[in-house]
């Protein structure tokens, strides 16, 4: 059994662990399925409650990649948001950095 399925048989039992499914988009992204990693990241940054403050960074950095950077920026700027609400301020800090980095 590949780790890919392995986290899918987990996610069959517990669909709504937020670590779970974080694992998972990491393992397509890692699989080379950007595309299913970016969207499962999407879902974890803006529906999952609370809002999971690393996928907004990880697909921001996915998004880089690509060359999408209006989206990326997007991404950055609700994450370093929510991150100071949820007083994250290691994330924020990071993605404050990326922000930089591809110019706000």
């Amino acid at each position: 059994m590949t780790r890919l399925q392995k986290i899918l048989a987990m996610l069959e039992t517990e669909p709504n662990d937020t670590f779970l499914r974080y694992t998972l988009a990491m393992e397509y992204r890692k699989t080379g399925e950007t595309e299913q990693s970016i969207e499962l990241l999407k879902e974890l940054a803006y529906n999952a409650t609370p809002r999971y403050v690393p996928a907004f960074f990880m697909a921001a950095q996915q998004l880089v990649e690509l060359d999408q950077l209006d989206e990326a920026r997007r991404f950055l700027r609700d994450g370093i948001e929510e991150a100071r609400t949820q007083n994250d301020h290691h994330a924020a800090a990071e993605m404050s950095e990326l922000l930089a980095e591809i110019g706000k």
